[in-house]
């Protein structure tokens, strides 16, 4: 709504100073000429505003420094001995006010890229962002949006470029399960961008020269000092032995359950059989497995459990058993 208001005011502008130009030249019939003049000058700046606003600061700097470059060099060797009087003062200051108002909106729209850029000159003090990067597995998952909604995390959100590129092409696969949580991911993105309080961004920034995404993850979070955000297995051990820091979705959501000991007893029912031929396989609510000794035999029932050992990891968390009455 701000910029909105500000190109409104400023086309306004150029239109009430192309009228008093023409004015202030004793000619009163192209008053309203200046006028047509000005408002398209007006809304050529608005658009060069606009265009400018969704590049790379990169190529704004390069445009930036040739257009600076040419003008200076046109005003030197051609228009600065033919520059005379009260008449080219005006048109300057009209030219001064376009440039003016076009830097102002682009700097402040890439405030973020030109201050990256002068960080890596030394001209700035890195500022102490503390940023999270999410892969693709975390985004699928689901759980960030919860997580982020109440502001268990803090910072800002990073969702690399090549990610919703991985993301885009799950969501287009000729396979159903796979095309279900590609589009699942991209729903939970868009619930990221709206719902929650912290800042959340997209960036450009890529690794041409890497070719999976997780090298690429940890390379952009060793880059910018951040972390990743996920909850796969291996994508955390190999962050860990390239010491960058790793938020697992898992690890937090195994802290978050309740401790069971062994000895205490459990209910579930048994729906499949394990990898040994006696094992019989439950689940609690929370999605936990429950492996129990010589349960295969009652697979579709319910039956009482006695716990004799857990095993946690960032992968997940695992209970063994023993059926009640074995006990």
């Amino acid at each position: 709504m701000l910029f909105i208001i500000l190109r409104v005011t400023f086309v306004c502008l150029t239109a009430s100073l192309g009228g008093l130009l023409a004015y202030w030249d004793k000619i009163q019939a192209t008053v309203p000429y200046g006028v047509l003049l000005g408002l398209g000058v007006g809304l050529l700046a608005v658009g060069i505003e606009f265009v400018f606003t969704r590049l790379k600061m990169a190529h704004i700097l390069t445009v930036v420094l040739s257009l600076l470059l040419s003008v200076f060099l046109t005003d030197i060797l051609l228009l600065f001995p033919l520059i005379r009087g009260e008449f080219a003062v005006r048109y300057y200051a009209g030219a001064i006010l376009i440039v003016f108002y076009v830097l102002l909106l682009i700097c402040y729209t890439k405030r973020r890229e030109i201050e990256e850029i002068f960080t890596s000159l030394g001209i700035l003090k890195a500022r102490e962002t503390k940023y999270k990067i999410l892969d693709t597995s975390a985004i699928i998952d689901g759980r960030i949006a919860d997580i982020s909604k109440i502001k268990f995390l803090e910072g800002e959100i990073l969702i690399p470029k090549f990610v919703l590129n991985e993301l885009q092409q799950i969501a287009d696969s000729s396979e159903t399960l796979k095309r279900n949580r590609g589009r699942r991911g991209l729903d939970i993105l868009n619930r990221v961008q709206k719902e929650i309080d912290i800042p959340v961004r997209i960036v450009d920034t890529d690794f041409p020269e890497l070719v999976d995404v997780d090298s690429k993850l940890i390379k952009l979070a060793q880059h910018l000092g951040g972390k990743v955000v996920t909850n796969d297995f291996n994508l955390n051990k190999i962050a860990q032995l390239q010491n960058v820091a790793v938020l697992n979705i898992n690890d937090l959501a195994n802290a978050l359950k309740p401790v069971v000991l062994p000895g205490e007893g459990l209910n579930i029912t048994i729906i499949k059989e394990g990898k040994e031929p006696s094992q019989g396989v439950g689940y609690l609510d929370d999605g936990t497995m429950v492996v129990v000794d010589n349960g295969r035999r009652y697979i579709g029932s319910n039956v009482n459990v006695v716990i004799t050992s857990t095993l946690q990891t960032s992968a997940g968390r695992m209970i063994f058993g023993k059926l009640a009455s074995h006990v």
